[in-house]
């Protein structure tokens, strides 16, 4: 699957990438948010890394 020519698995890769950055940012309190941030953040990362492991099980070749 491919959206303007890029692989949804990379898109889904560099989101879960972002992601673990802003949670190992705000866990390490270098930049302060709420907790309820925090955790929700948490939930979409472990939501779009099993997205990400799926599709990447599914397209692989």
């Amino acid at each position: 699957m491919q959206i303007d020519g890029i692989s949804l698995v990379h898109i889904l890769g560099i989101i879960n990438f972002i992601l673990l950055l802003f949670q190992m940012f705000s866990g390490q309190h270098w930049i302060h948010v709420k907790f309820g941030i925090h955790r929700k953040v948490g939930l979409v990362f472990v939501a779009t890394a099993s997205l990400h492991g799926f599709l990447a099980f599914v397209t692989a070749n």
